[in-house]
């Protein structure tokens, strides 16, 4: 296979101690199974397929992973963590919430364009990873309830409560998702998302948020 199909290893070959290149030898073993899955979906990735892609031998990936499933399950979370990362290091600073959603938001849709293939990988994670799915959502909502109710405590949206924080993030998280599935190319390659989609997204979410209508209204 040519150098330039497999994943960006970093390189494991180089590592030094055992443990290093253990860490680096799994590491891109998920990685080869993103670009697999985001390639022909869960259904047709195999184990041969990733091993290939990752440039180790097919007996190494049962030191890594039990079976296809189980790097399956490890795949979406372990994705998540680095698209929560990115979002995260993109949208630091002391701001308002609205400026904090407005660019994490933004930041979102920036890594899809540098990991095209997590789209896929969260869609169809529902059907060919549950467990996994069931993860990834705990673990985004239980970042985006804590950052809400940051700002509710600094006085933000007034008209919410706490408990009410949980529904909120969902629902922002489900704008996302779906979103990333309206404006992905026929391809399923990249996803455009059109400047004004961020006006409208930003619109919605802070008259959302204030939590009473408009005046006038019935």
């Amino acid at each position: 296979m040519k150098k330039e199909e497999t994943a960006d290893l970093g390189d494991w070959r180089d590592a030094g101690s055992r443990s290093e290149r253990s860490e680096r030898i799994r590491a891109a073993l998920l990685r080869a199974a993103a670009e697999v899955v985001g390639e022909v979906g869960y259904s047709d990735a195999s184990i041969t397929m990733i091993t290939q892609r990752a440039g180790v031998a097919q007996g190494t990936f049962y030191n890594y992973f039990k079976t296809r499933q189980d790097i399956f399950d490890a795949l979406l979370p372990d994705m998540g963590e680095n698209m929560l990362g990115y979002v995260r290091a993109k949208a630091a600073g002391p701001s308002n919430f609205a400026e904090l959603e407005e660019r994490s938001f933004r930041a979102f849709f920036s890594f899809l364009k540098e990991a095209p293939q997590f789209s896929r990988i969260l869609n169809e994670a529902e059907t060919f990873a549950p467990t996994a799915f069931q993860t990834h959502l705990q673990n985004v909502s239980r970042r985006y309830i804590r950052f809400l109710k940051r700002s509710l405590q600094a006085g933000e949206f007034p008209e919410y409560s706490e408990a009410d924080l949980e529904a909120v993030a969902y629902m922002l998280m489900a704008a996302r998702s779906y979103l990333s599935q309206r404006y992905r190319s026929d391809d399923g390659a990249r996803v455009e998302l059109p400047r004004s989609v961020v006006k409208t997204y930003m619109k919605f979410v802070l008259y959302g948020l204030l939590g009473r209508p408009q005046a006038g209204s019935k």
